[in-house]
């Protein structure tokens, strides 16, 4: 898989003392679901 800059923004986010909910936004068909699994995979558990 591509690395992504995008990838390394949801893990500052994850780690982040005051974050708040996610929301991720864009055109179809650029990737906000691939994005959102591969950083799933980081986890223990998680939904796919």
């Amino acid at each position: 898989m591509i690395r992504r800059l995008a990838v390394h923004k949801l893990r500052e986010w994850r780690y982040s003392e005051d974050r708040k909910p996610l929301i991720i936004r864009g055109v179809r068909q650029v990737g906000k679901t691939t994005l959102v699994k591969e950083f799933a995979k980081e986890f223990d558990t998680f939904a796919s």
